[in-house]
């Protein structure tokens, strides 16, 4: 019998001197740059914009996330215990031979990690019932199939929630943009991975397959009604311990992603308030406007801050959408390009590497990384173009 393959062993950490390099680099880098906010806004003012800033976040865009990732869990629960997501995955199947070079059973791996997390597609690839459908060359591909859809029900929820004019619209052409980007990114790594693996081996797993297959599923024990009740409450538990693991991204990305976004209080002062800066990102902005505003169509400068921060954690992108669109500098065409963008990309440079190693592919990460890069900025062109095209109609 073959041994079981574990894809979701913890990554070893390395073994480097007590004292290199690196730490003079990194000291360098990390002074310098407090040092120059500190001379542009005044050290106190510094400090309390951080903290103040901090607090804000937490309170007014990580509390409401959270309740959206809560509601969203119960909703995606419920979808799965009663079979909704297994006949989302009976119409899709068809489709990902075609549009992804992968089985059917990769569907699955789409429903999933667009009601949760990029992750999620880790736990389906452990499954030797569901890997025995992978060719070892489409396997790795998985990490890029699943972080384009990751967090998309909160993504796109999120984005529904603001209120724009022309909204749903922005957020539909949202959700197509980020298909797009998905399938540039995935088609991309296969081409690589093809070149690895070849194209005739399957996947290692037992030859006892244990558990169900893909025409059957499993359930909760009980009736109708407990099993309603089990999952509201497991999914709103898993939407709350979203909530919880996103709290440091929001707060430390979106903190500084904010401090180089915005500028100084009124009268050009700097008085330690949150939300204050030194406008660094709206000036590269403005630099690249000759480039950015052509493919991604931005109303602002500011509205960069957006995917920049998606390269990192997808809940404190979203969380700069609704400031940039009360301050007007944002509109229902930019919403379109943060769906698109914030869904594909979803913090891919924070979770990509932990993924590969998952699914022991540690030495495609680099391709991975980089065919995800370029299937975001196709699925921010994309929606750009597309919501525009449809705005004339």
């Amino acid at each position: 019998m073959k041994k079981k393959s574990t894809p979701l062993e913890k990554p070893r950490s390395t073994v480097k001197k007590a004292v290199s390099l690196e730490a003079f680099v990194f000291l360098a880098l990390f002074l310098g740059g407090f040092t120059l906010l500190g001379m542009k806004m005044g050290l106190t003012n510094m400090l309390n914009t951080m903290m103040n800033t901090g607090y804000q976040l937490l309170m007014e865009t990580v509390f409401y996330i959270m309740a959206i990732a809560v509601l969203a869990g119960a909703i995606g629960s419920l979808l799965t215990e009663f079979g909704v997501v297994a006949l989302i995955n009976k119409i899709l199947s068809p489709l990902m031979g075609v549009l992804y070079g992968l089985p059917g059973a990769a569907s699955v791996g789409v429903v999933t990690t667009y009601l949760s997390d990029n992750p999620a597609i880790l736990t389906l690839a452990d499954d030797p019932s569901f890997r025995r459908y992978f060719k070892k060359y489409q396997l790795p591909a998985l990490t890029n199939l699943g972080t384009a859809f990751g967090m998309g029900l909160v993504v796109s929820a999120f984005m529904l929630g603001t209120g724009a004019s022309g909204v749903g619209m922005a957020v539909l052409v949202g959700n197509l943009g980020a298909v797009v980007g998905s399938i540039v990114s995935t088609r991309l790594m296969i081409l690589s991975t093809r070149k690895v693996y070849g194209t005739e081996e399957w996947c290692d797993v037992p030859a006892d397959l244990e558990g169900t297959d893909l025409n059957h599923r499993n359930v909760r024990p009980g009736g109708i009604g407990s099993r309603f009740l089990a999952a509201i409450m497991e999914g709103g538990a898993s939407g709350v311990k979203m909530g919880l693991e996103i709290i440091p991204g929001v707060l430390i990305i979106c903190t500084f992603v904010l401090m180089l976004t915005k500028g100084p209080g009124a009268g050009g002062v700097y008085t330690g308030a949150a939300y204050e800066g030194v406008a660094v990102l709206p000036w590269i902005g403005e630099k690249l406007s000759f480039l950015l505003k052509p493919l991604f169509g931005f109303t602002s400068s500011a509205c960069v801050s957006v995917p920049v921060t998606a390269l990192g954690a997808a809940g404190a992108a979203i969380g700069l959408v609704p400031g940039l669109l009360q301050e007007g500098l944002a509109t229902a065409r930019d919403v379109a390009v943060f769906t698109s963008m914030c869904m594909c990309w979803s913090g891919y440079l924070s979770t990509h590497v932990a993924m590969m190693s998952g699914l022991k592919c540690s030495h495609l990460t680099g391709k991975a990384i980089l065919c995800h890069t370029v299937g975001g900025a196709c699925a921010g062109i994309f929606a750009n173009w597309a919501f525009y095209l449809l705005s004339m109609l």
